[in-house]
């Protein structure tokens, strides 16, 4: 699909392009999302740019994400995708900075390029893709600072649970948010990563380089990513402490119960042994022929598992 959003229009237009299409004037952002071969053709003959493919794209080398080509500024980030769903991913995206127009490649639906495409709509201000590429940057890091503050709020909320649960609760579904959570964090934070590198190579770019207004935005951009990647840390670190706290907690739960167990087990050996005596049949035996040897065996099994449980109160074991 093929997306362009021209100077001070209010809306994006759909595009399928041909074998004579030509870009519209004052396009300033084409958006291609999940393109076919035709529609990266298009474009790569209208800028005269040779666009990276899917493959190239997921390269992890940053020489193959971020470079000058052609007088055009070549920027890839891997960007968090899904963040809502059982199974968060990561995707990598592609920012193209040509004669003026910002190129976005992407094969996934992103929460924040729907937002800014709506933004943008309404924000007749931006005249260039720099300015353009710079918003959308503004929008993912936005969406990104989102994500975390959800994480963290699921990370208190499971704090308060796992400290002030009742002995016996379920943690399963505590360390199943958990893990979530952490997954989620990780993927945030490794996107903050790569637009930290993508922001500090955009800089070279002569569309930003040569426009004092886009060298502010950007360190400010630079100065957001920071701060979340830092607070990305910290929760990563908050969500393991509390694994940890949880696990111990389970730790002391089960030595609990085999420790109950344990004093059962030897509180009951002696009365067992005292009726595995009486048990045998042999026939000398006093006792079998005394009128009180029955209840002496009660009591003497009774004494004899009294006995242990006061040891291990005395040793504190209990």
């Amino acid at each position: 699909m093929l997306n362009l959003i021209a100077r001070g229009a209010s809306a994006s237009t759909t595009e399928t392009p041909g074998d004579d299409w030509l870009l519209p004037a004052d396009t300033i952002w084409i958006d291609l999302l999940n393109p076919t071969r035709e529609e990266e053709l298009a474009v790569e003959r209208a800028l005269a740019v040779d666009l990276p493919t899917r493959e190239e794209m997921a390269q992890i080398e940053p020489s193959s994400r971020l470079y000058q080509e052609a007088k055009a500024t070549f920027l890839t980030a891997t960007l968090l995708a899904h963040s809502q769903h059982d199974h968060p991913t990561s995707v990598p995206v592609t920012f193209v900075l040509a004669r003026g127009v910002l190129v976005t490649i992407r094969y996934a639906e992103l929460k924040a390029f729907t937002i800014f495409t709506a933004r943008a709509g309404e924000n007749h201000d931006l005249t260039s893709g720099s300015e353009v590429m710079l918003e959308l940057l503004d929008a993912i890091v936005e969406r990104l600072a989102h994500v975390l503050e959800a994480g963290s709020t699921a990370v208190h909320e499971s704090s308060g649970a796992i400290f002030d649960r009742p002995s016996g609760g379920a943690f399963e579904p505590l360390l199943t948010g958990l893990a979530r959570t952490q997954s989620v964090t990780a993927l945030a934070r490794a996107s903050l990563v790569s637009l930290g590198r993508l922001a500090s190579f955009a800089g070279l770019a002569h569309e930003i380089a040569d426009a004092p207004a886009c060298r502010a935005h950007l360190t400010s951009v630079q100065h957001d990513i920071g701060s979340l990647t830092e607070h990305a840390s910290a929760l990563a670190s908050h969500i393991a402490f509390l694994l940890d706290a949880a696990l111990g907690l389970i730790n002391i739960e089960q030595n609990g119960i085999i420790k109950f167990f344990s004093v059962v087990s030897v509180a009951l050996m002696p009365p067992t042994l005292v009726a595995s005596i009486y048990g045998m049949n042999f026939h000398h035996m006093p006792e079998l022929t005394w009128s009180f040897g029955y209840p002496m065996a009660l009591a003497l099994m009774v004494i004899s598992g009294i006995g242990p449980f006061l040891w291990f109160k005395r040793k504190r074991w209990l």
